[in-house]
């Protein structure tokens, strides 16, 4: 097995180009040259697989809110161990329209470099939020039953955004107590 840089939160997001689906068509993405590199923050989320009942709820929920996401400079990126194909079959199917691309892991390199390979062989329900100069300010991981929670993932994408030190419970438009 090659050597993989692993994710850690304040460290380095390792890079990434695979194949995903989007709007409706194949596209290869990189996560530095497409997203970071342009300037744009980023919440990567892995989830297991395509087909079943938990991540739905997850996939729907961050797609109602990719606007809100995109007003903070961020790009949504899903990421399950499932071919590009699978994911158009479900997106047309029971899925429908989802606002962000959802990328393709068959070998599970990327789930390996971000440390959410589950020993099934799919990704646990791990969650990151990437800086534009590539530094990962938050990581999550839920265990296979567990579905996260998108508003405690936007709320914590603006505090991160914010440079400030940001307090227990606190929202965007609250005091801070000052720089970090």
């Amino acid at each position: 097995m090659d050597e993989y840089i692993v994710a850690r939160v304040s460290g380095e997001a390792p890079d990434f180009t695979a194949n995903a689906y989007h709007n409706g068509k194949f596209e290869k993405i990189s996560l530095y040259e497409d997203y970071l590199n342009k300037g744009k923050w980023v919440v990567l989320f892995f989830y297991p697989l395509d087909f079943t009942f938990v991540c739905p709820t997850e996939i729907k929920d961050f797609s109602e809110k990719a606007k809100v996401f995109e007003a903070e400079g961020a790009q949504i990126i899903g990421v399950s161990v499932d071919s590009e194909y699978s994911h158009k079959a479900w997106v047309e199917g029971d899925l429908g329209k989802i606002h962000f691309p959802l990328v393709s892991d068959l070998d599970k390199e990327i789930s390996i470099s971000y440390d959410v390979l589950h020993e099934d062989g799919m990704s646990l329900r791990g969650t990151f939020i990437i800086d534009p100069e590539g530094i990962i300010h938050h990581a999550t991981i839920n265990n296979l039953p567990i579905g996260r929670n998108v508003d405690e993932t936007l709320r914590t994408l603006i505090a991160a955004k914010s440079g400030e030190l940001c307090p227990v419970g606190w929202n965007k438009g609250q005091k801070t107590l000052g720089k970090a």
